[in-house]
């Protein structure tokens, strides 16, 4: 079982930044793929950036260029590092954790409020 706590959302003007934190409990850290999500009100939850247990990456478009996700295994934290950030970035950001041994476990955070003003 892995829990997941969201830590670093708040309210930001448009062009300011804001950095997520994610903690996970457990030993099993550094073999999970991580992500975020986010969900706007009205919409549904789309992938943010996502990082695998090597260290690669991937991210949305509309947050190309402007998102930095990244990992410390040694503190079982994953972060996303948002610049530049716009009104439509305003959402409800998620953390996910994916454990593939025989079948995939899927684990998830309560979220944390992210909101932009113009």
């Amino acid at each position: 079982q892995v829990q997941l706590m969201e830590s670093g959302g708040g309210l930001m003007q448009a062009g300011g930044s804001l950095r997520l934190s994610c903690a996970a409990s457990g030993s099993i850290f550094s073999r999970l793929n991580m992500a975020w999500y986010r969900q706007a009100p009205g919409k549904q939850r789309e992938l943010v950036a996502g990082i695998a247990r090597d260290g690669s990456t991937n991210y949305a478009d509309s947050v190309k260029g402007r998102f930095t996700i990244s990992r410390d295994n040694a503190k079982n934290t994953m972060y996303l590092q948002m610049n530049s950030l716009k009104p439509e970035d305003t959402a409800i950001y998620y953390c996910n954790a994916v454990f593939t041994v025989l079948k995939k476990y899927d684990y998830w955070g309560q979220g944390t409020q992210v909101t932009v003003s113009s």
